[in-house]
């Protein structure tokens, strides 16, 4: 089994916008793709999971959340990073499905296709529903402060979870946290 790092799309990986649906709104947020390559060559799974209840409110189709993954899967393979595998729930937020953070189900469909430890596992996020998900799963979370993580600090660090400026120093967390676990030699 592998250990993965979930990560959130919008305010994590790319800049929050609102709603993306098109390709040509797409920004990285700078420093992500050197972070992710330093998760995978760590032997992390790169899995994304994000909540795009834009396709539940009916303002772009299921179609457009493909093209935008697409987009950010395209310049990161450009920098030599490759998702592993990416899920998005599609539904409201008063739906009550399974597969809206906070809920599970696409992490766990995540873990059994990949093989996945999800005890060794990270969830790193700018929202409450990244570090919740997190602790429903038995792994461990970061909140980063890109995106929406800002409004959520304070309640995210009394709750014991470290906070991040954003990915890049959410890698040095959990980078850090893995070596200090490793039995010395």
């Amino acid at each position: 089994m592998k250990p993965a790092v979930f990560l959130d799309r919008d305010g994590t990986l790319i800049e929050d916008v609102g709603y993306l649906a098109t390709p040509d709104g797409v920004r990285v947020i700078p420093g992500v793709p050197d972070a992710l390559r330093r998760l995978a060559g760590a032997g992390f799974a790169l899995v994304v999971v994000s909540n795009q209840s834009g396709v539940g409110r009916g303002l772009f189709p299921l179609e457009a959340v493909a093209a935008v993954n697409a987009e950010v899967a395209r310049r990161f393979a450009a920098a030599g990073v490759t998702i592993d595998a990416w899920h998005c729930c599609p539904h409201l937020p008063d739906e009550g499905c399974a597969c809206r953070k906070p809920g599970t189900q696409l992490h766990r469909e995540a873990a059994a296709a990949l093989d996945l430890d999800l005890g060794a596992s990270w969830c790193i996020g700018d929202r409450p529903g990244d570090v919740d998900a997190a602790r429903a799963l038995g792994a461990r979370a970061i909140l980063v402060c890109t995106g929406e993580g800002r409004h959520h600090v304070e309640a995210v660090r009394a709750a014991g979870v470290p906070v991040a400026a954003d990915l890049p120093a959410a890698v040095e967390l959990v980078l850090g946290a893995e070596t200090a676990q490793r039995p010395s030699q």
